[in-house]
């Protein structure tokens, strides 16, 4: 990797921490969310999948020794569930680098990231939780369905309004060279900008109802 590539890598990666540590909200019991996911997933968008790996395990690893309270369970969930969605997105975007290339990949990361979540926290909540796999079980529907929907519904809706806008910036830094995708891929659809207000609008109001205050 040359220099820029790294620097750039860096700089996403530290974003990434300061969301995970400052802009959390809570969502439902324990669970909150944080709009790490979209840096990683903007970073793959432009380097690939490996790119977004990267950088969840760099932001995961930080986190464990920092914020985490969860250890080693901790950084195995956010690796796996960030990976899901960003590794996935950008696996799919780099096949068509279209701005319909970038939906169908965080469509296709929002049921992979989804799935994979209700799966590991079944497998491995008990466990930092200190809690019976049935009591977990229990609350799969309720409140880890909901979350999971809510946050990666979240990811999409911000990476689809942000992409862009980060990679001007970065452009104009000079730190990621000028674009070189099919065309048609600078175009921002206006269709895609209202379906991404709304996916956030309804995530939005679903926040509000399991917080009790709508």
């Amino acid at each position: 990797m040359n220099t820029k590539k790294i620097t750039t890598l860096a700089m996403l990666s530290a974003i990434a921490f300061v969301l995970a540590a400052f802009a959390r909200v809570p969502i439902v019991l324990f669970l909150s969310y944080d709009p790490k996911d979209v840096i990683i997933a903007i970073g793959g968008f432009i380097y690939g999948p490996m790119a977004a790996f990267m950088i969840a395990f760099v932001v995961s690893v930080v986190e464990m020794f920092t914020v985490s309270q969860t250890a080693f369970w901790g950084l195995l969930m956010n690796i796996i569930t960030s990976s899901a969605f960003c590794c996935t997105a950008a696996y799919v975007y780099k096949r068509n680098r279209t701005m319909k290339g970038a939906v169908y990949g965080l469509i296709t990361g929002f049921f992979v990231a989804t799935a994979a979540a209700m799966l590991w926290n079944y497998l491995v909540a008990p466990i930092y939780m200190g809690v019976p796999r049935e009591e977990v079980a229990r609350l799969l529907l309720p409140a880890f369905l909901p979350f999971n929907i809510i946050k990666n519904g979240l990811n999409v809706a911000f990476t689809i309004l942000l992409y862009k806008h980060v990679k001007t910036i970065l452009q104009t830094a000079n730190l990621i060279p000028m674009p070189t995708e099919q065309s048609g891929s600078v175009r921002f659809n206006f269709g895609i900008l209202i379906a991404a207000i709304f996916v956030f609008t309804t995530c939005l109001l679903w926040v509000l109802v399991l917080r009790g205050i709508l």
